[in-house]
């Protein structure tokens, strides 16, 4: 084990304190009470109630979220059926086609993305929307839950699912039975990193989105381009808070999980 020294201390400080610095600053001036966000008026929570009365990002965060939940399902759904594939189909022909095809939106640039099913929506006369909001982040989501469950898939072990089809169980109802709660970790994983990417999005979302489906990024770039308003600072925190406590509470879930496994191991080595 390394031991900690002044230059490494000193580097994991400035480190911090540089990410997360201006996040505090953020959440305290979201309790100003002035208009200015650069200047310090006392302690307030105007903005907060202000912001609980903003039709605009209301009517944003309702659009994002169904956004988020329908993509990511979907993206969840095909690339777990992409990563089944790309494990258990083989080599089969087409499979080095297939494979760019999971992977290519891991390396092209979001601009790229977004203009070309801006193209391809204008081209099938599909009318920009939440729909199509949801085809492009499900598009480009996808390929992140692919490489999740691969991974997971990759190191299976098969013979539970063999064992499960010799006593009788059809493929579908060994993947169902035996593989399936086997990789959720997995595939929850990649549902939720496909949720977060396309709360996240603003790029893609800009090029296929339409007058009545603006999503909360897009609402918030177009407010910060003539200035950060108070209500914006009340957003983020309230975002951060969010976050915050999802994290905590995987967290804990996650501890209090290994705990009581530790605990049956304990009591199945004393039986």
């Amino acid at each position: 084990m390394r031991r900690l020294t002044w230059f490494n201390v000193t580097s994991l400080t400035l480190g911090f304190a540089f990410l997360y610095i201006p996040i505090v600053i953020l959440v305290i001036y979201s309790f100003n009470a002035s208009k200015l966000v650069t200047v310090w008026a006392g302690f307030s929570t105007r903005w907060y109630f202000e912001l609980m009365r903003n039709e605009a990002f209301l009517s944003a965060a309702w659009v994002t979220l169904k956004v988020a939940l329908a993509s990511s399902t979907a993206a969840t759904v095909l690339g777990t059926m992409a990563a089944y594939v790309m494990v258990r189909g083989g080599r089969f022909f087409g499979r080095t086609l297939f494979s760019g095809m999971i992977y290519a939106p891991l390396v092209m640039p979001e601009v790229i993305t977004g203009l070309s099913l801006l193209l391809l929506f204008i081209a099938v006369g599909l009318e920009r929307g939440v729909f199509t909001v949801v085809l492009a982040h499900t598009t480009f989501s996808m390929c992140y839950v692919s490489i999740v469950v691969s991974s997971r898939l990759a190191t299976f072990d098969r013979s539970i699912e063999e064992a499960a089809l010799d006593l009788g169980c059809t493929p579908f109802d060994a993947f169902r039975s035996v593989t399936l709660p086997i990789i959720a970790p997995a595939v929850i994983s990649g549902w939720l990193l496909a949720f977060t990417l396309s709360l996240d999005d603003l790029v893609i979302a800009s090029f296929t989105t339409g007058p009545a489906s603006t999503t909360l990024p897009i609402r918030i770039f177009g407010s910060i381009r003539l200035g950060v308003s108070p209500e914006i600072n009340a957003l983020s925190t309230i975002l951060i808070a969010i976050v915050t406590i999802g994290v905590i509470t995987a967290s804990l879930v996650s501890k209090r999980a290994i705990a009581r496994r530790r605990a049956e191991e304990r009591r199945a080595a004393g039986a």
